[in-house]
């Protein structure tokens, strides 16, 4: 199916609303007829795809009981946007395990002389942490749940160093140099609200700095500033790496990121598509063949397909920016499913939005039955909107459902998918 343009998340606005706003209102939650159980179940969401179009699909399942409850054009395959971030999201579940961390280092060529003087160069060495940057920035974006810079001084300051004869220098090279994702050309993109690196500092800030390698040279010069401000005196400046930490580097420092858990739970509820183009290439330098993206597409896919589900999607990137991608409605709520029974899953529902509640989601559904018992993963590009996840039903059985809504406007969709959640709550 052909998308206006090149997929972007956006708003409604580029789209026609005089006819979301006329058909909105036969959306309505309480459209639905009168009655409860499945039969009910499907005369409802029946409604709401017709409303929704024929560009449309749905698979809703009990998984408690044990069966499919509606399905209406489920297998089609769609892009998912950011709904692709469940497959990101269960690779690394699978592949580093919840408390995997992401650890950024510094690393020391020369020796420790008189006085506290390292005699030598320190290299500021990343490894793939979306979090790593100043204290400030962590504390007003994640909560402060991140690795500091600061961290790093602290540590270097109790080893006793005072001064260094050499330079500060930053190493990305853990992940490629490519700042953006397929949908981009892998150059910058506004949509990532940041700048891809294996050494993004504050979300790949550069400030001044221009080259190949701008995001470490910054990140570099943070660290000479904080070293600085604890009167540790570096006599070579800052700088980018022009080549890998050498081997041999002796170990000086090194900060963690917060859990994978953790990270999942940045990531998912706001649907950070830096976080989630970070990760994939991390998956790609820890299982694939280097730190890429297409790297890690290929882990994903291959770990999917590895849960013997039959379950090939198509995989570019790691966020659900690239129309590409291609999935179905029966797919996400099979790997629901599947996760449903491990504790992987049980992770990963307790990092989705809440209905009501958090992230995406936060103004939906409110004074509703699906508010605090639906949790979902959101999906927006333009013409596509989608919506997939659990919830609790009043009967008490657990529900998968994924909504995959192309070529309506986003307000509308958002209604629709809402009124059809509700629905499936109130079972």
């Amino acid at each position: 199916m052909a998308l206006p343009g090149r997929a972007r998340l956006a708003a409604a606005g580029a789209l026609a609303l005089a006819l979301s706003l006329a058909t909105m209102a036969n959306a309505a939650p309480h459209a639905s007829p009168a009655g409860s159980g499945p039969a009910a179940l499907s005369a409802s969401l029946s409604h709401q795809m017709a409303i929704a179009g024929r560009f449309s699909g749905a698979y809703v399942y009990d998984i408690t009981a044990g069966k499919a409850l509606f399905s209406q054009r489920a297998g089609q395959l769609r892009p998912p946007a950011s709904v692709e971030k469940l497959y990101t999201s269960t690779t690394a579940l699978i592949k580093m395990g919840p408390q995997a961390r992401l650890t950024t280092t510094v690393y020391g060529t020369g020796r420790m002389g008189p006085g506290g003087v390292w005699e030598g160069s320190i290299y500021l060495r990343g490894g793939g942490d979306p979090t790593f940057g100043s204290g400030a920035f962590i504390g007003a974006r994640y909560g402060g749940q991140g690795a500091s810079v600061s961290t790093l001084v602290a540590q270097l300051d109790h080893d006793g160093i005072h001064r260094i004869t050499g330079k500060v220098l930053g190493d990305e090279s853990w992940l490629d140099s490519l700042r953006g994702e397929p949908s981009s050309g892998y150059a910058f993109d506004p949509w990532l609200e940041g700048v891809l690196s294996g050494l993004a500092f504050n979300r790949g800030e550069s400030g001044s700095f221009h080259g190949p390698h701008a995001p470490a040279a910054y990140a570099a010069r943070q660290l000479l500033l904080g070293l600085g401000r604890s009167h540790v005196t570096v006599a070579g400046g800052s700088g980018e790496a022009r080549s890998p930490t050498p081997k041999g580097a002796r170990v000086l420092a090194s900060v963690q990121s917060p859990p994978l858990s953790t990270l999942l739970g940045l990531m998912l509820p706001p649907s950070d598509n830096f976080f989630a183009e970070t990760l994939i290439k991390d998956l790609g330098a820890l299982y694939g063949g280097g730190g890429s993206t297409v790297d890690g597409a290929a882990v994903v896919r291959a770990t999917i397909a590895g849960l013997g589900l039959g379950l090939h999607p198509h995989i570019l990137d790691g966020s659900g920016l690239s129309p590409e991608d291609h999935t179905s409605p029966e797919q996400v709520v099979s790997l629901l499913r599947y996760l449903s029974g491990t504790g992987y899953g049980r992770i990963l529902r307790d990092d989705l939005a809440v209905a009501g509640r958090s992230g995406t989601l936060q103004d939906r559904m409110r004074h509703t039955y699906a508010e605090g018992h639906c949790q979902a993963k959101t999906g927006t590009l333009t013409g596509v909107s989608n919506l997939a996840g659990y919830c609790d039903a009043r009967d008490g059985h657990l529900i998968a459902f994924a909504f995959f809504d192309d070529n309506i406007a986003i307000e509308e969709a958002h209604v629709i998918q809402d009124a059809m959640a509700e629905s499936i709550a109130n079972l």
